[in-house]
C-alpha cells in the first residue's frame, strides 16, 4: 500500500531497467513520473516516505527528452501556410502524426505568404499542451515574406516585403497580430530592421536570421539587438567566404554580446546540407545547433506534386523542389531521421544527437525550466528509444500518446 498520500493522490509511476539521459550523459537510472512531471525519488522517499504504484519495465531502453521542432511547414498532405477552412483539423492531423517521429512540442511554421493568409491562419493557431490528441503548440514560426529577394528560396517573390515605410508597424499589419507568434525569419540587411528587431525580442518573440544576403557585420548587428536564431543554416544565405564569411560567421563570431549565445538551425536530412559542412557546423559551435525538419506537406506522403504555400512542389525520392525547378523547398524528413542522420555524419554521441533536438531548442525558446530534459520537475514529456534511435514509444505528461506496434500481435 503506497504512502505517498500527504502530497497527493496522484499515482506515482516508476520507469525501471532504462539509460536516461541526464546532464548529458545516458545514466542507468529509473524515471519516476507523477502528475505529468519529473519527481525526484530522494524527496520521494525522505520527504514522503513515498514509493511507485506502477512500475513499468523498459527492457533496456534510452529514455530521452521529446523532440522540439521550431521548423515544420506541414505534413501528411496539411500545409500550414494554405487559408482553409478546416485549419485546426489539418494542424490536429499533424500534431498527431508526429508523435511516431518524437516529436511532443512543435512551431507550426508559415512560410511568405499575403496578408489575407496570416489573417486568417494565426489566429487559428493557439498554443496548447501536448498530450494524446497530439505534440503541444509552442506558437508560430513566420518564416518572411521580410526576406531578401536574392536569397528567397522557394519563396514566392510577388509576397515578399519590405521594413521601409512604417518599420514595425508594417510587420504588424502583415501578420495581423503576434498573440501566437514565437519565432519571425527576416534579413537583417533590411533597412530599419534594427527597430524590427528590438520590438520583437522586448515582446519574448525569438528572431532568426535568414533568407539573407547579409555580411558577417550586419548579422553580428542583428545579434546586438537582440537576433538568437539562423535558420537552416547555410541554406539560403550567402556562402561561407574567408574574407568575410557572412550570417555562417556567427558561429565563431567575438562579437556574440556576453552570456548570450548564436542558435543554429540545420536541416540534417542528408540532401540540405553536405555531411562535411554538417560536421564543420557542428564541431565550430556544438551548442548552438538544432536540428528542425523544414518538413513540408508531402512529409508522410507518395512522391509527387503537393503545395508549400503559394507555390507547387514536386516530391522526388527524399528531394523536394519548386516544381519544374532544381530549387530545394524544404524537406520530407522526419525528425527521428534528421536525429539518426546527424548521429552518422558527425559520429557524435547518442547524448548529443538527442539533445540538438531536445535540449537545445528548448534553450532557444526559453523553455529548458521545463521542456527539453528530463530534470526534476519539468515536463514529463519523453521518449523510449532503442540503440539505433529508433523511437518505441513516445509520453507527454507521463501519458504514452505512442508506441511502435509490435509485428505478429
Amino acid at each position: 500500500m503506497p504512502s505517498n498520500k500527504s502530497v497527493s493522490d496522484a499515482p506515482i509511476v516508476q520507469f525501471t531497467n532504462c539509460r536516461i539521459l541526464r546532464s548529458h550523459q545516458l545514466q542507468r537510472e529509473d524515471l519516476w513520473v507523477r502528475e505529468g512531471k519529473i519527481l525526484n525519488p530522494e524527496k520521494l522517499f525522505f520527504d514522503e516516505k513515498g514509493s511507485a504504484d506502477i512500475q513499468v519495465d523498459c527492457k533496456d531502453s534510452i529514455i530521452a527528452p521529446g523532440f522540439i521542432d521550431v521548423q515544420i511547414n506541414g505534413g501528411f498532405g496539411v500545409d500550414f501556410s494554405l487559408a482553409t477552412d478546416d485549419f485546426k483539423s489539418g494542424i490536429d492531423l499533424v500534431s498527431q502524426k508526429i508523435l511516431s517521429h518524437g516529436v511532443t512540442s512543435f512551431c507550426p511554421t508559415l512560410v511568405t505568404s499575403p496578408p489575407p493568409v496570416y489573417h486568417q491562419v494565426l489566429p487559428q493557431i493557439s498554443i496548447r499542451n501536448g498530450g494524446a490528441h497530439g505534440a503541444g503548440i509552442l506558437g508560430a514560426h513566420l518564416e518572411g515574406p521580410f526576406i531578401s529577394k536574392e536569397k528567397k528560396g522557394a519563396h514566392p517573390e510577388h509576397c515578399l516585403r519590405t521594413f521601409e515605410a512604417g518599420a514595425f508597424q508594417d510587420l504588424l499589419a502583415t501578420y495581423g497580430s503576434l498573440d501566437c507568434v514565437r519565432i519571425v525569419t527576416l534579413a537583417p540587411e533590411m533597412k530599419r530592421s534594427s527597430e524590427v528587431i528590438q520590438e520583437l525580442t522586448k515582446r519574448g518573440i525569438c528572431v532568426s536570421l535568414g533568407h539573407s544576403v547579409a555580411n558577417l557585420s550586419q548579422a553580428e548587428e542583428a545579434v546586438q539587438h537582440g537576433a538568437t536564431f539562423i535558420t537552416h543554416l547555410f541554406n539560403a544565405m550567402l556562402p561561407f567566404h574567408h574574407r568575410d564569411p557572412g550570417i555562417v560567421g556567427l558561429l565563431t563570431s567575438d562579437k556574440i554580446p556576453p552570456g548570450r549565445r548564436v542558435f543554429y538551425g540545420m536541416i540534417s536530412d542528408g540532401i540540405h546540407t553536405n555531411p562535411a559542412a554538417l560536421r564543420i557546423a557542428h564541431r565550430a559551435h556544438p551548442k548552438g545547433l538544432v536540428l528542425v525538419t523544414d518538413a513540408i506537406a508531402g512529409m508522410g506522403l507518395a512522391p509527387g506534386r503537393h503545395t508549400l504555400g503559394q507555390q507547387v512542389v514536386e516530391i522526388d525520392g527524399l528531394n523536394t523542389y519548386i516544381a519544374g525547378t532544381k530549387t530545394l523547398s524544404g524537406s520530407v524528413a522526419t525528425m527521428d531521421t534528421c536525429v539518426r542522420h546527424f548521429q552518422e555524419a558527425t559520429g557524435c554521441s547518442v547524448e548529443t544527437a538527442l539533445e540538438a533536438a531536445s535540449l537545445h531548442p528548448a534553450q532557444l525558446l526559453g523553455i529548458e525550466h521545463r521542456k527539453g530534459t528530463l530534470n526534476y520537475d519539468s515536463d514529463a514529456d519523453f521518449l523510449m528509444l532503442n540503440d539505433s534511435l529508433y523511437v518505441q514509444a513516445t509520453y507527454i505528461a507521463g501519458e504514452e500518446v505512442w508506441r511502435q506496434a509490435v509485428l505478429g500481435m
